[in-house]
């Protein structure tokens, strides 16, 4: 099987030259006649891994005769370049053969995993402890509306209408089959007005959720919610695209009792839409009524550092009418995929990358409201998402777009006041010639 990373240092190579009793690669060669052998190669200067691979896909692809979809997608899955360190390691038979970690003494390896991934998950919330993960954002959502009622022994819960559409269906059900009462509170310019939240907060609000950046793409203002969300008493929820907390205030720092979203931007593929790694994390206050798994650090009968599963009732597996939470399993290849992803790129990396992504975001953003019939309905900051309000059915241009092998965006027309409409994503993925082909797309299918 090809080998598409190599794990070996110069430090590696050394003691292995050493093993053998050579100097260095030429004494590995000796028995091939000096004459046979060619110089070093004329290559040209290093280059990241992504630019290799676009250039290895450029002359593959001329051997195609189609070249594939520029995609601007984004709602929920957003295409990231995934490092080749982190396939090679995830597909290592012990990461994908490890199931429930019920035996700490055989289960170390997938314990410290869990463990790491929860350490990473509060330094990119700013909160204080988190869980194993979720099966994804949407029910990550629903359950952390469940831990606030279950905490202020209240009914009521406040959804932004700016959530994911597809959380928002998740929510709804939770709230219809535990008989909550759901608000799902309407937008003012693509982000929820603090004013209008505080008008409906009453005596049975358990819980405020809101989505930021939104499904729209706006960052809401999120310290003044929060502010009106505590007034009355409710818990906030911060719902986000943990890449964006790379670059924009943590939830942690705006105050917010509970942050979730879906770790699928850290090495996890598209895949057709899932499966996707969940996160929630929370104040510690919270603790005990976290979902799922929860694992500790500690150390053995000699000393030795140690991890196990920790403040987790049974009700989780055996009585589940009494338990916090229905889920008690977790994804967890997922979720070992973006902590190997979080790993190998570091705090810089990955501050790289969401840097990236929104210079490419503002200048695509830019050059698309310079076409006349196109205009950006909202006026607030965004990530890498950003809604177009177009001069036709956004189904008619994204339909128009892909014939050009272009996907244009996520049709909106008649969502947030948007009578027809895109919402584009744009990601280090995306070269400057591939948003130059969309903006040439778009002006032709307006003419």
């Amino acid at each position: 099987m090809p080998i598409p990373y190599l794990p070996h240092t110069d430090t590696d190579r050394r003691a292995m030259f050493d093993t053998l009793g050579v100097a260095g690669m030429e004494d590995l060669l000796t028995e091939i006649p000096s004459e046979l052998r060619c110089g070093p190669l004329d290559l040209p200067a290093a280059a990241s891994e992504p630019e290799i691979l676009h250039e290895l896909d450029g002359l593959a692809k001329k051997n195609s005769l189609y070249a594939g979809p520029r995609s601007f997608l984004g709602g929920g899955a957003y295409n990231h370049h995934i490092p080749a360190t982190v396939s090679a390691l995830v597909s290592r038979g012990e990461f994908v053969t490890a199931y429930t970690p019920y035996q700490p003494e055989v289960s170390q390896g997938t314990l410290q995993v869990i463990y790491e991934w929860q350490s990473m998950i509060c330094d990119l919330t700013g909160l204080d402890v988190s869980n194993a993960s979720l099966y994804d954002a949407a029910t990550a959502c629903a359950e952390a509306a469940m831990m606030a009622v279950n905490v202020t022994n209240r009914t009521g819960v406040v959804a932004a209408s700016t959530l994911n559409p597809e959380y928002l269906q998740v929510l709804r059900t939770y709230c219809w089959s535990q008989g909550l009462q759901l608000l799902e509170l309407p937008a003012t310019d693509g982000r929820i007005d603090p004013t209008a939240l505080h008008d409906v907060l009453g005596d049975s609000s358990a819980v405020v959720i809101v989505q930021s950046p939104n499904y729209f793409g706006i960052i809401e203002d999120q310290a003044a919610l929060v502010e009106q969300a505590h007034r009355a008493g409710a818990l906030y929820v911060t719902c986000a695209d943990p890449l964006s907390l790379a670059v924009v205030a943590t939830p942690g720092q705006v105050g917010a009792d509970i942050a979730v979203g879906d770790a699928q931007p850290f090495g996890i593929a598209l895949a057709y839409g899932g499966p996707y790694a969940g996160y929630i994390a929370a104040k510690e206050a919270l603790l005990r009524r976290m979902p799922g798994r929860i694992v500790g650090a500690s150390v053995d009968s000699n000393g030795r550092r140690a991890y196990v599963m920790t403040l987790r009732a049974r009700e989780q597996d055996i009585r589940r009418e009494k338990a916090t939470s229905n889920i008690c399993s977790n994804h967890a290849l997922c979720a070992t995929t973006a902590t190997v992803y979080l790993s190998y790129m570091g705090k810089h990396g990955v501050q790289h990358v969401a840097n990236l992504c929104i210079q490419k975001a503002h200048y695509a953003a830019d050059q698309i409201e310079k076409i006349p019939g196109y205009s950006l309905p909202f006026g607030g900051p965004f990530f890498h998402e950003f809604a177009v309000s177009t001069p036709r059915p956004g189904a008619e241009i994204r339909d128009a777009l892909l014939e050009r092998g272009i996907l244009a965006g996520i049709p909106i027309d008649g969502q947030a006041g948007i009578e027809h409409g895109l919402l584009v994503c744009v990601t280090e993925q995306n070269r400057k010639e591939d948003i130059d082909a969309l903006v040439q797309g778009l002006e032709d299918v307006r003419r």
